[in-house]
């Protein structure tokens, strides 16, 4: 079914990277009780239903295909989230974006902004983060519109 035919695997640690990652999960489906930060560890998670844009750009028409992607952001100092309720597990979020704004090279602040508002803002000892597919495609009807 895929065009692609192993799973996707990206790190960034710069901007340049980091614009590939986020193009790659833009419009990734993720369940609030689906991230996690782990302080102790200074890690932040999540896994996520990511639209593969890789393979769907190009298709005109269904059937298209998403995959299960984990995403995970190291060295993370604190964690913020705003406009959802992290005890609402089930509720649903659609990402946007992913972006990184410097404070005191090489620190900063990561930035997932989220359909409605909702964000997760992660301030970081620097840019390090990778994701990758969990496993294999399934198909879906939608494609995401950006109106």
């Amino acid at each position: 079914m895929s065009d692609i035919p192993t799973p996707l695997k990206l790190a960034a640690f710069d901007a340049e990277d980091l614009a590939v990652v986020s193009a790659a999960m833009q419009d990734a489906i993720v369940k609030a009780g689906d991230m996690t930060f782990l302080a102790g560890e200074k890690r932040f998670a999540l896994v996520a239903n990511r639209f593969a844009w890789e393979v769907n750009a190009a298709r005109a028409k269904p059937p298209y295909e998403r995959r299960r992607t984990g995403l995970q952001v190291t060295r993370v100092l604190r964690a913020e989230l705003a406009g959802f309720d992290r005890d609402r597990r089930d509720d649903v979020l659609d990402l946007l974006s992913i972006s990184f704004e410097a404070t005191e090279e090489p620190e900063g602040t990561l930035t997932l902004a989220f359909a409605g508002g909702a964000t997760v803002r992660l301030h970081v000892e620097c840019l390090e983060l990778a994701m990758a597919d969990l496993g294999g495609a399934w198909t879906t009807q939608s494609k995401p519109d950006h109106l």
